[in-house]
């Protein structure tokens, strides 16, 4: 078992995080909203790049997990900063990014920050712009009435608690839209869809295929496969697209 240590970020920020040595690029696994990175996904990427001899690392946004801060106190911007210092300060080189969930939007901002050291991108039920055009767009009169009130709206997750969702989580969202503007991924990228996802429909993975632009980017749809993308078929997918892109880099 990886021992978790923690990376004290320019924000004052304390992030949990475990690393792997091995040859690079390394992999990065970014995880979903509420998500950490004891996730089934991302310990099983972890133990296949340790097979592998890759060097792999996963870790806690600020506000979930092991690392500080609360999750309703937290945002986009929030956690594409906690990516960026991870990235900045703990990875040399190149970095394979790998996203699952509202960690697709985060993999693409990254890709979008960091053009010189992204080198290839998988996301798995990718969710970029997800507080817009999910939780605003499907928000009632009374909803967006009770956020600015309020400052937050309680919804009921198929996956854990209810979600807390705040005014500044929307906000902040607006300012880290990825499909509102050019998006080149100058890179291998793979995305991975599961068609009885009811958390990211597949319209909105085939949204995000139209919209970026680059030489290498394909879309694979897995049918029947869930939001959750973490049965052994999918884990083995996940591995296999990493793959190929690690030979295509």
């Amino acid at each position: 078992m990886s021992d978790t240590q923690f990376l004290e970020t320019a924000m004052g920020r304390r992030i949990a995080y475990v690393k792997t040595e091995g040859k690079g690029p390394t992999i990065l696994f970014l995880s979903g909203l509420k998500s950490d990175m004891e996730g089934t996904k991302a310990v099983a990427l972890e133990a296949w790049a340790k097979a592998q001899g890759r060097a792999f690392l996963r870790f806690d946004y600020s506000g979930h997990g092991q690392s500080s801060g609360d999750f309703t106190d937290g945002a986009i911007g929030d956690w594409h900063e906690d990516t960026l210092a991870v990235v900045d300060t703990l990875i040399d080189g190149p970095v394979l990014v790998v996203g699952s969930s509202m960690g697709g939007w985060q993999a693409l901002l990254l890709a979008r920050a960091r053009p010189g050291r992204v080198v290839g991108l998988v996301t798995i039920a990718a969710a970029p712009d997800f507080t817009e055009d999910g939780y605003w767009a499907g928000f009632s009169d009374a909803q967006k009435a009770e956020l600015e009130r309020e400052g937050f709206v309680s919804l009921p997750s198929d996956y854990d608690d209810d979600y807390i969702i705040t005014r500044r989580l929307i906000e902040d969202g607006r300012d880290n839209l990825v499909l509102r503007s050019p998006l080149i991924l100058d890179m291998p990228v793979r995305f991975l869809q599961g068609t009885e996802d009811t958390a990211v429909p597949t319209a909105q993975a085939v949204k995000l295929l139209e919209h970026v632009e680059g030489d290498d980017i394909r879309l694979t749809l897995v049918k029947g496969a869930d939001h959750r993308f973490s049965d052994d078929e999918c884990l083995r997918t996940i591995q296999k697209m990493v793959k190929v892109v690690l030979a295509r880099i």
